[in-house]
């Protein structure tokens, strides 16, 4: 004589998604796990096939046949959403009892565990599924640190390539940063300008005042520039006192010159510097991409160069434009302007010292 009571307390240790049917296939006793999978909606007292769809066997379609399925593995899900799928084994019990029904998970365990918040304590403790959700949260520690780490890394590997295309002093991107910006480019069809500027009397200031405020004055002019350029446009130094600009989709004569300008003004301004005055003015060559049917990187900086070399010669503090005709001129003319500017910065030197001197 089997005790249903003494059964139905053994099978919620055992087995804690068990079913207990009569021989209509009434639920008379659920565990406790299965029930929380519809905590508003008691089962006991419900009709099996009316809770569950059973889906493999087929032929299984009515309760007699569910009863004579002993051994079969039942494939099912709950009828209402969410529709979690089950997999069971059928055992009739001794005389007009009926049977039990235990009910698993199988592979949808993790979707189980995240949707109805369950832990071990809803499992058998010598259930599989209880180390699988313990290897499964390992997993997810170990993917949260890999996630963290990878994210560490490519942090580092941002700023590291960051720290590769900029130029320490100023914040304004380098040499490299600059051929690089330039070769794609010149890979695309995207015209642009691109403007070579050199600082007018930066070594006096050197001269006079000390590398201190040399770098003032180049952090200076680094936001000057920023400032009087457009977001998308590149400033980037190249050299000691060097600087190229290079303005996207500018080919505007009359709008490269008004840049210019205003930079030349803005940064013949004096920069004061630990209660002295340090005084510069700044040369300015542009050449436009438009105006080679091939254009290269390097045509182009020698372009500019040529440009900003004619800007020195016609008396500093002034723009010029690249024009073909300056190619022919430039080996006599530049040597001798060479020796002017040198004469020139010499002089301005001079007469700085002078001045604090005196």
């Amino acid at each position: 004589m089997i005790d249903l009571e003494d059964l139905a307390f053994l099978l919620e240790r055992l087995c804690p998604m068990f079913v207990l049917l009569d021989r209509s296939g009434r639920m008379t006793r659920v565990g406790p796990t299965l029930q929380k999978l519809r905590p508003e909606q008691p089962m006991q007292g419900e009709k099996f096939l009316e809770t569950f769809e059973l889906l493999r066997p087929r032929s299984v379609a009515t309760v007699p046949a569910l009863m004579a399925s002993s051994g079969a593995k039942l494939h099912l899900s709950l009828r209402d959403e969410p529709r979690t799928a089950l997999k069971g084994l059928i055992v009739p019990l001794p005389g007009e009892h009926g049977a039990i029904v235990n009910l698993s998970f199988g592979i949808s365990i993790l979707d189980a565990v995240r949707d109805y918040a369950l832990t071990s304590a809803d499992f058998s403790g010598t259930d599989l599924a209880i180390e699988l959700l313990y290897l499964v949260e390992a997993k997810s520690a170990a993917m949260e640190a890999s996630r963290k780490l990878n994210l560490r890394l490519q942090g580092a590997m941002i700023a590291a390539e960051e720290q590769a295309f900029t130029d320490t002093l100023t914040g304004l991107k380098n040499r490299r940063a600059m051929d690089h910006i330039l070769s794609r480019l010149l890979s695309g069809t995207t015209p642009f300008a691109l403007m070579h500027l050199d600082l007018d009397y930066f070594k006096s200031v050197n001269d006079t005042l000390g590398h201190a405020a040399g770098d003032h004055v180049l952090q200076h002019v680094a936001r000057v520039m920023v400032e009087e350029t457009r977001g998308d446009d590149t400033v980037a130094r190249i050299g000691g006192d060097e600087f190229v600009l290079i303005f996207n989709h500018l080919q505007e004569r009359e709008r490269l010159d008004s840049i210019a300008r205003r930079l030349i003004d803005r940064l013949e301004e004096p920069i004061p510097f630990n209660g002295e005055e340090c005084r510069i003015s700044a040369s300015v060559g542009t050449v436009l991409s438009l105006q080679f049917a091939r254009p290269e990187a390097s045509a182009l900086l020698h372009a500019a160069d040529l440009a900003l070399y004619a800007a020195k010669r016609a008396g500093r503090a002034t723009h010029r434009f690249y024009d073909a005709d300056l190619s022919s001129a430039r080996v006599e003319p530049l040597e001798r302007a060479g020796t002017l500017l040198a004469g020139d910065e010499a002089e301005i030197s001079q007469r700085t010292a002078r001045n604090l001197a005196g």
